[in-house]
């Protein structure tokens, strides 16, 4: 690798690096001062705090790594064009392309961090994060679905509660139904399910099972029963966040259970999966639309190429969002939306680059 590219590529990561020192302790300050009164009136340990602003670091940086990649690009490359240290580069005979090398070598580098992050250290910071959140900041506010919960566990069998405790395990009016080529073939009811850990068995308190006879029906009852069942009772009604909190491999076979149980949050989970894909990419497609629009010098200087930067940063995130959410609440599909905006932006960088060339 030769001087030029040794040259960007420390000032691409340096910068990036540095903005994330700077800008992560801000968020920090801005969260502590929004959070602190709460933290205070629950009485929050110091240590658990202490955690939970780890984790909150892990999860800002994975959460908005593309504005801050975006804006230390524009940041650099403007000084490099205010110094007309790009116009020396470009003068020597090194083409425009060629003085991308060092910029993508950058990019690649963040893109395997961000995999990374996203794939393997993010979940588990996710999960302190929002357990925290839900425990000490969101009064009272549950983090999963537990009244009238109807879900489908295989190709057979259907089951209800109209209540369910995460707790204590138990459910109340608890229903299975369980169907052979669209026939209903019996039918356990229940007054409660409480699963027992200490014997990985199912109590059914109130128990009646009816199954269905073409001569008749045959019920059979006992006030209490001892059984096993395929599924566990707490996977049925899965945490809000649950998707963020899962590795990719884990995950993916989440989704697929959750596809056989008729879930009705299978799009936010896709969504969440394929943004651990996307948005490293998206590493590439911003660091193209960076050095286009500030490798020109500007008669503005640096200042009107970051506000150009902002502005194309936030759009962007916008977009991420918007798709996502839109995604996330119809049947638009999870691939597509969460997509679009690197392709968008991508034709935009590819516009951009013709343009500074020229």
């Amino acid at each position: 690798m030769k001087i030029l590219d040794w040259y960007i590529l420390k000032r691409y990561l340096g910068t990036f690096i540095t903005m994330l020192v700077l800008f992560i302790p801000i968020g920090i300050t801005v969260n502590l001062a929004e959070k602190i009164d709460k933290m205070l009136a629950n009485e929050v340990p110091f240590l658990e705090v202490a955690i939970y602003y780890l984790n909150f670091t892990i999860y800002f940086a994975n959460l908005l790594f593309p504005l801050f990649l975006f804006l230390s690009v524009i940041w650099f490359t403007s000084k490099l064009a205010n110094n007309t240290e790009v116009i020396a580069f470009l003068s020597s005979g090194v083409s425009f392309y060629r003085f991308l090398r060092p910029y993508v070598i950058g990019a690649s580098i963040v893109c395997v961090g961000a995999y990374i992050l996203g794939t393997y250290l993010a979940p588990n910071a996710s999960r302190g994060f929002n357990e925290f959140t839900y425990e000490y900041l969101k009064n009272g506010k549950a983090a999963r679905e537990t009244r009238n919960v109807y879900r489908q566990i295989n190709d057979n069998d259907y089951i209800y509660v109209s209540r369910f405790t995460p707790s204590s395990k138990m459910g109340q009016n608890f229903t299975l139904e369980h169907f052979e080529d669209n026939t209903l073939k019996y039918k356990i009811q229940a007054r409660s399910i409480v699963y027992r850990p200490e014997d990985t068995l199912y109590r059914l308190n109130g128990y009646k099972k009816r199954i269905i006879g073409k001569e008749g029906d045959i019920l059979i009852s006992e006030s209490k029963l001892d059984t096993l069942f395929s599924f566990d009772l707490e996977d049925l009604t899965p945490l809000e966040y649950i998707a963020e909190t899962l590795t990719t491999p884990r995950l993916r076979e989440f989704i697929a259970k959750e596809k056989a149980r008729g879930s009705s949050a299978i799009n936010r989970y896709e969504v969440t999966l394929y943004k651990r894909f996307s948005l490293p990419v998206s590493a590439y497609i911003l660091t193209i639309i960076a050095v286009a629009v500030s490798s020109m010098k500007r008669r503005g200087g640096m200042g009107i190429n970051l506000a150009l930067g902002i502005s194309l940063a936030f759009i962007f995130i916008f977009f991420d969002k918007v798709f996502g959410t839109i995604s996330e609440q119809s049947d638009f599909s999870p691939m597509v939306a969460v997509w679009l905006p690197n392709v968008l932006f991508g034709i935009l960088a590819i516009y951009l680059l013709n343009r500074a060339k020229r």
